[in-house]
């Protein structure tokens, strides 16, 4: 019996793996279905697919109706389920509905022409209604849907005939494996080999454009903008990470003359490079603006790049456009700056560069975008213990403290985590005490359900050991909200608002007090045993603090009542 049952079973999880491969289709007029995978391939592939579910009806149902429950552990409901899922499975079979012949014809006259064939437009407004295709993000997503089903079918059947793609062909064997979009010509949606860029800045595969261009187009295929000239700069960078991309997957990159070298600070690259830089300087604010957005794109991949960028001379000609009125450019030349500055060796250059003042500027007066990134360039320049100095010196603190008000919640939370890093540095404490910091984390902490709780308090506890962070604090009634913080925050939270208490009740007896009033031991006992070693430690002080005090009060009281010393209580005569 126990035999049958696994045959049973597994003959079961064979047909399930099966529906699972196919999962995302339905035995539905093609037409009609949602948008999963390409419609254009469910509708040309119409038959296969309906046939594969029609098999799978079949067998699914063979193999439930074999099923003996008086074999099997099972109750009542599960067994009322499975004649459920049966009956289903029948029902199935008869409801299938006649394909849409009509748009199954139309799309296949139109999908056997070639690239060039002047469609009947009436034809092409007819596929377009029927699969609502009516603009074009949709047409774009739908495009690149298809084209991955190609790819994938194409692969399929290299597999089952035991041979595996080549690179010239669709060559993603893996189903796991996905191009990247920026590897991606939006033209032709495949994997670019000659990548060159246009004066709008956007990257295409040469031979895609060059057909674009040659049909009379005067505009960007992807932005619409109107080219101001035909020039193709071959964009070596990404060749080269396209490349890279290719050996790290197990794909054979196309060849192309002038294949793409190792990069390096004297290749191809570096060709290109100056190429940008001599944008950079340039007096046309379009020339600017493409260098710039294009070296913040290139310094987002990998260290290697950042280095290529900064040792090609960079960075002072970003820092120069720091200043500049367009506010697109600005907001390009500060994010380049920040994608270069995760590189440590950059930092130092960004900082001999004087690009604190610049990016001052934009904290102060660019985009919101602009300004966040202005923020989060702060930050990690100020890492280097150093650069805390010179950026707190700077009078970066207020601008950041404002952006701590005004920001998006990231621009927020670059603004706070930059200000926790500089306030690492004791100079900085008192600069964001006067600031106006203290009220502004008060009001982000005691916010319903705030989402920078974390970072208000951990900034709270570093001000705490400031004379002046300890002194803003306690005049804003803080005690009994840390109190609470304590008994119901956050593992992280409850360590820092026991460090803050400790700052407070130690330069104060009456903040000791009320904590202790307000029931402040309990959970204190509580972290000493379940906290993290910091928070072990914050309590304990506090503890010890409110012990102190206590016996402290209590020999006082004791000594009030004691007669002075060579003097004895009168006796009464009994």
């Amino acid at each position: 019996m126990e035999d049958e049952k696994a045959l049973l079973l597994q003959k079961l999880i064979d047909v399930v793996k099966e529906i699972s491969e196919i999962s995302n289709f339905k035995p539905r007029n093609c037409s009609s279905l949602a948008a999963i995978g390409s419609q254009v391939y469910m509708v040309l592939e119409r038959e296969q697919i309906m046939n594969k579910f029609d098999n799978l009806s079949v067998h699914f149902e063979q193999a439930i109706s074999k099923l003996s429950y008086d074999k099997f552990d099972i109750s009542d409901e599960v067994k009322e389920q499975v004649e459920l899922v049966n009956t289903q499975f029948g029902r199935a079979k008869e409801r299938l509905e006649a394909p849409d012949l009509e748009l199954y014809e139309y799309l296949l006259s139109t999908y056997n022409h070639s690239y060039d064939a002047n469609t009947d437009p009436a034809v092409l407004r007819i596929i377009c209604e029927r699969l609502q295709l009516m603009d074009i993000e949709t047409i774009k997503k739908e495009s690149l849907a298809l084209h991955e089903m190609e790819e994938f079918s194409n692969v399929t059947a290299s597999a089952s005939k035991g041979c595996s793609p080549h690179a010239g062909e669709k060559y993603t064997g893996r189903r796991s494996l996905v191009i990247p979009d920026d590897f991606r010509c939006s033209i032709s949606l495949e994997l670019m080999k000659d990548p060159v860029i246009i004066s709008t800045g956007q990257t295409y595969e040469r031979a895609s454009i060059k057909k674009w261009l040659d049909a009379g187009h005067g505009t960007c295929p992807k932005t619409q903008q109107i080219l101001s000239s035909t020039t193709l700069t071959p964009n070596h960078v990404l060749c080269s990470l396209i490349s890279n991309w290719c050996e790290v997957n197990g794909v054979e990159p196309h060849k192309r003359s002038g294949q793409c070298r190792a990069a390096s600070p004297c290749s191809s690259e570096g060709v290109e490079l100056d190429t940008l830089i001599c944008k950079l300087t340039s007096e046309n604010f379009a020339d600017q603006q493409f260098a710039a957005g294009e070296l913040r794109r290139l310094a987002k991949y990998n260290s290697e790049n950042r280095l290529f960028i900064a040792e090609a001379g960079a960075i002072p000609h970003l820092v120069s456009l720091l200043y500049v009125t367009d506010s697109r450019t600005q907001e390009h030349a500060v994010t380049a700056l920040l994608n270069l500055s995760i590189c440590g060796d950059n930092k130092g250059c960004i900082i001999a560069s004087e690009a604190v003042p610049g990016i001052l500027h934009v904290l102060k007066t660019g985009s919101m975008e602009a300004r966040e990134n202005a923020a989060a360039t702060f930050f990690s320049l100020s890492v280097v213990d150093e650069y805390k100095v010179t950026i707190g010196a700077s009078g970066a603190i207020p601008a950041l403290v404002i952006l701590l008000s005004e920001g998006s919640q990231r621009g927020k939370v670059d603004a706070a985590t930059a200000l926790f890093n500089l306030c690492i540095f004791q100079g900085n404490k008192g600069r964001a005490v006067r600031a106006g910091v203290v009220p502004k984390l008060m009001e982000l902490l005691m916010e319903p359900g705030s989402e920078m709780a974390d970072e208000a308090l951990a900034i709270m506890a570093i001000l705490a050991s400031h004379p002046d962070g300890k002194a803003a604090i306690g005049s804003l009634n803080a005690v009994p909200f840390l109190v609470e913080l304590i008994g119901i925050g956050s593992p992280r939270n409850r360590e820092n608002a026991a460090a803050v208490l400790v700052h407070l009740c130690g330069a104060d007896p009456q903040h000791l007090s009320e904590a202790r009033s307000l029931g402040v031991i309990n959970p204190l006992l509580y972290l000493v045993e379940n906290g993290s070693e910091r928070g072990k430690r914050k309590a304990a002080q506090l503890l010890e603090l409110i012990s102190y005090c206590t016996d402290h009060r209590e020999r006082s009281r004791m000594e009030s009542h004691s007669p002075p010393q060579g003097q004895s209580f009168p006796l009464h005569n009994l």
